[in-house]
């Protein structure tokens, strides 16, 4: 898939942004599915990682502790594969380093403040893992799970599933959720969820991949260009908390509604940049339904990354607290903001304010979200 050029976007972003993308769910895998063992984790569970390969020869690797993107290797305006997404050659590492490398987040993707949340009349604490908050999911969350392989594979197609018992990290309900990836034809890694529970919870899942589409361990990203399908984001307080303001982007750093570089105005002396140390914030997709969240290009290799998302909204973080001790894949050090994440998800604290979207999963519903991680060159 070919995105158009960047100046074409900035001046006919509302078109773009407005499209639905009902094709990208209909463009195909024709590839295969192998698999081959990543070791034991340190309580002696079996990994196994899953390479999904197109008809192009562009891979995915996914490994069932976590749910986790290993790798996707995609090709440059030169038509050379790289792996543009940050992890570790072993497994005991992402058990002990990770800064939740790829994994799937859950049960609450993002934080919740003070673990602590209300729900039918109950009040729930969940684990800290985050100063004063809880984290995605607590301290074993849904990306130290091992999930189980189900199905049979019909193409570059991959099946997981997971239950999470009632009281788990703190939540409500056991929970059991389904994870489908798709690698299209197209370079196109479709991520399909659908979740159920035997009691009201909340529930928002994402998956928490870092991005550096001049390949991962090759310097940092801060000379990528964005594009955000977003006019308003959520403020914080010094916890990284939303307030419960909905403030418009335009006229702050945090503006990407036309393309800009993401090292530009990153250091700006903008509240909400200071608090974050750069990028950390959730971002409202302009919409509904199946529509574009964000455009990226990085001009060396001519790699982009298109999201596209059915959820109302979008963390972008820029890898502020990778700071060049992590050593990932072939030895390569991850520098400071080496790489950059742009989670679909729900608000973060969305069960302690009732303003938001509401993230109540409740017995006889279904959980669905469907995002799309499309990659091209320009």
């Amino acid at each position: 898939m070919r995105l158009p050029s960047l100046p074409l976007i900035a001046t006919a972003v509302t078109s773009l942004f407005t499209l639905t993308h009902c094709a990208s769910m209909t463009s195909g895998s024709s590839g295969t599915v192998s698999s081959r063992s990543f070791g034991k984790t340190s309580a002696g569970q079996p990994v196994t990682i899953y390479k999904l390969v197109n008809p192009k020869g562009a891979e995915v690797e996914i490994m069932d502790w976590g749910a986790t993107i290993v790798s996707v290797k995609v090709p440059d305006k030169a038509g050379k594969l790289g792996d543009v997404v940050l992890g570790f050659d072993h497994l005991s590492d992402y058990e002990t380093k990770s800064p939740f490398f790829g994994c799937i987040a859950g049960r609450y993707a993002n934080r919740i403040a003070k673990g602590k949340f209300s729900l039918d009349g109950k009040d729930y604490t969940l684990a800290t893992n985050n100063g004063p908050n809880s984290l995605h999911g607590g301290k074993v969350g849904f990306d130290k799970k091992l999930w189980k392989r189900v199905g049979a594979s019909t193409g570059a197609s991959l099946t997981l599933e997971m239950t999470s018992p009632d009281g788990d990290e703190g939540y409500p309900g056991a929970l059991h959720t389904t994870l489908t990836y798709t690698w299209t034809d197209a370079n196109e890694l479709e991520m399909h969820y659908t979740a159920t529970t035997d009691k009201a919870t909340v529930l928002n899942l994402t998956n928490h991949s870092y991005f550096n589409l001049g390949g991962a361990g090759n310097g940092t990203i801060l000379d990528h260009e964005l594009t955000l399908n977003c006019d308003t984001f959520t403020p914080t307080d010094d916890t990284m908390i939303p307030t419960g303001e909905i403030r418009p982007a335009a006229g702050t750093p945090l503006n990407f509604t036309t393309p800009h570089v993401i090292g530009a105005r990153i250091n700006d002396a903008y509240v909400p940049l200071t608090q974050g140390k750069g990028y950390d914030h959730n971002f409202i997709i302009n919409g509904s339904g199946m529509r574009t969240a964000a455009l990226a290009h990085d001009p060396k290799s001519g790699r982009t990354l298109e999201v596209v998302t059915t959820e109302p909204a979008v963390q972008l973080y820029t890898g502020n607290f990778l700071d060049g001790t992590i050593v990932g894949k072939s030895g390569k050090r991850y520098p400071h903001r080496g790489g950059f994440c742009l989670e679909t998800q729900h608000y973060p604290d969305s069960p302690n304010h009732p303003t938001f979207p509401s993230t109540v999963l409740k017995p006889g519903d279904t959980y669905k979200q469907t995002t799309v991680f499309k990659f091209g060159v320009k």
